[in-house]
């Protein structure tokens, strides 16, 4: 049997920032190739990089959000693409603006089938939200360390 550890994954980091200034999300758009905006639509412009691989999302107050990243790391290179991108557009950034990890993303695979029923009775239904018909994961919130956990019944 394979060691659940071993089968952890990060998914996804989602991190914010900002330039602190206003922005004309239109003129961006136009003049940052690869930017999608269409305010219809969603709020903010998405700019997306390759290597590696994310998505910034752009909004007009200046607040960027960084998401599909796979590391810290990678959030991190990111931004340092959409701030380049920005200043080359003559829009003026910090060197270092700062960069909050708002969440992390990961999967494990437990290597067994789960009884969610005795779980939600064993864990405590105070932290518990479990409510098969509505959604088949058992929902688990842990206060220290902030944490959600779903857990499902395949393991």
């Amino acid at each position: 049997m394979v060691d659940p550890k071993e089968t952890i994954n990060i998914e996804n980091v989602v991190a914010s920032t900002g330039i602190g200034q206003e922005l004309d999300l239109q003129s961006v758009a136009m003049d940052l190739e690869g930017a999608d905006y269409d305010p219809e639509q969603f709020p903010g412009l998405v700019y997306r990089t390759q290597d590696p691989k994310s998505a910034a999302l752009i909004f007009r107050s200046g607040k960027i959000v960084c998401t599909g990243a796979k590391s810290t790391d990678d959030v991190h290179q990111s931004l340092r693409i959409v701030f380049d991108k920005l200043r080359d557009l003559n829009i003026q950034v910090d060197d270092e603006p700062e960069i909050i990890v708002q969440n992390i993303v990961t999967s494990a695979d437990l290597g067994r089938n789960l009884n969610l029923n005795a779980i939600a009775i064993g864990l405590g239904l105070e932290n518990i939200e479990y409510e098969p018909e509505q959604f088949p994961g058992l929902v688990y919130r842990l206060d220290d360390p902030d944490v959600v956990a779903l857990l499902f019944g395949s393991g």
